[in-house]
């Protein structure tokens, strides 16, 4: 789980003719639950396995890098949740938050029964995949057309000091569309779109979908997006002191939005994280009236 966090791979092989015990069992079934992307194989003896090692190794040497993009033929149809306070509680409050949606390519979607059974594990895996801590009590809801995991706040601190931006949901949906919305690094004076805070939080939550171990199709497409993008502004974050002043935009009303017209490779979730966030986060950076 670690090494797919940090996008390192992952070699698994098992060996063939050998009883278990219940606690090997435990852990084959863990490392099956977590085998998105795992090259697995099999082996009877020490020198069987490490040619297969010796030789996977060098093949993963002498291979380009997994990720590639491939221009849209038409528009995903992709559910935002951007000032829609009907599925979005939290924007009534007037708090802005950083939206990333992945969907992936060429999947008919999830059964009812499936959802039902990724509804009831989405909980641990988002425990498992390390970005909330354990302490935090997360609150897991289900309608007809998705899963739902709300994240409260894991620092309560005084309203005026900095705080760092921090997971608020997660969402599933029967297309296979996962989203995540996280609150944006805030002081006194209000959220931040910080130019190298905001492709480091996109890379993280890029990789925190990665590790929850749903999303299989080879391509996928992301998306970002800010709700509430007018009690925002373009500056550097401070987490040990708040702003004396900040620039707001003029304008009482507009959204901040990616354009998804390109589809990706999945280790956009893992090694291609930072790659993929850059461009992001510089969009969304640009589309500000004060970035102007």
């Amino acid at each position: 789980m670690a090494a797919q966090a940090a996008g390192i791979p992952r070699l698994v092989y098992r060996k063939l003719q050998v009883e278990f015990e219940p606690a090997q069992v435990d852990f084959t079934r863990i490392v099956q639950a977590y085998a998105t992307g795992v090259f697995r194989d099999s082996f009877e003896t020490t020198p069987e396995l490490q040619t297969k090692v010796v030789q996977k190794i060098k093949e993963l040497e002498a291979g380009t890098s997994p990720l590639s993009f491939a221009r849209l033929a038409a528009p995903p149809e992709l559910r935002w949740t951007i000032d829609d306070a009907s599925v979005n509680p939290l924007a009534v409050n007037d708090v802005p938050l950083l939206e990333l949606h992945v969907l992936p390519l060429n999947f008919v979607g999830h059964s009812d029964r499936e959802l039902e059974q990724l509804s009831t594990s989405l909980v641990d895996r988002i425990r498992t995949a390390g970005l909330v801590r354990g302490d935090i009590a997360l609150s897991p809801s289900r309608s007809r057309d998705h899963a739902a995991v709300s994240v409260p706040s894991g620092r309560p601190r005084s309203w005026d000091a900095p705080q760092p931006g921090e997971l608020a949901e997660v969402r599933l949906y029967k297309t296979g569309q996962i989203s995540t919305r996280a609150t944006l690094p805030k002081d006194g004076l209000g959220s931040i779109l910080d130019a190298e805070a905001l492709p480091q939080q996109i890379t993280d939550l890029l990789k925190f979908i990665g590790a929850l171990n749903i999303v299989q199709q080879d391509r996928i497409v992301v998306a970002a997006g800010v709700s509430c993008s007018a009690r925002t502004s373009v500056d550097r974050f401070d987490p040990h002191q708040s702003r004396r002043s900040a620039r707001l935009s003029h304008l009482s009303n507009f959204t901040l939005r990616t354009e998804a017209d390109e589809s990706v490779t999945l280790a956009a979730l893992s090694t291609g994280a930072k790659e993929v966030a850059g461009p992001l986060s510089r969009a969304l950076l640009r589309q500000h009236p004060t970035a102007r």
